[in-house]
């Protein structure tokens, strides 16, 4: 009985070598590649089409016209070039310092969210 006990833990023991040898030349990234991040498409950034559903999404639960919280309007042209020519926008979801970051209490918006809103700024801020 004892040698079949031996003659299992060797082999045991021989497996788990061989499991370690083969695992040897792995990294982190051959194990778990990383995909590549999405491209962020800021070439028609549009008030519309890009600007106006990331507001949508993220900040008319509490700044659309019904709500308006700290008299902030984010569900209407009008309203969000106010807050684009008091400087304001862009300093809230950059999260930057002397703003009130916003979303408040949310995460902040995604690198290429702002990217696109920073475009179209940049870009006069046009109704389009």
């Amino acid at each position: 009985m004892a040698r079949i006990l031996s003659t299992i833990k060797k082999m045991l023991l021989g497996i788990l070598l061989l499991a370690a040898a083969a695992c040897a030349d792995d990294n982190e990234e051959d194990l778990m590649p990383q995909q590549s991040p999405q491209q962020c498409d800021t070439n028609t950034v549009t008030f519309s089409g890009s600007v106006a559903p990331i507001l949508a999404t993220n900040c008319y639960a509490c700044h659309a016209v019904n709500i308006a919280e700290g008299g902030v309007v984010l569900s209407s042209y009008s309203g969000v070039k106010a807050k684009v020519d008091q400087g304001r926008l862009i300093g809230a979801i950059t999260h930057a310092p002397g703003f009130v970051p916003m979303p408040q209490g949310a995460a902040k918006l995604s690198a290429c969210d702002i990217e696109k809103i920073k475009k179209w700024v940049n870009d006069g801020a046009l109704n389009n």
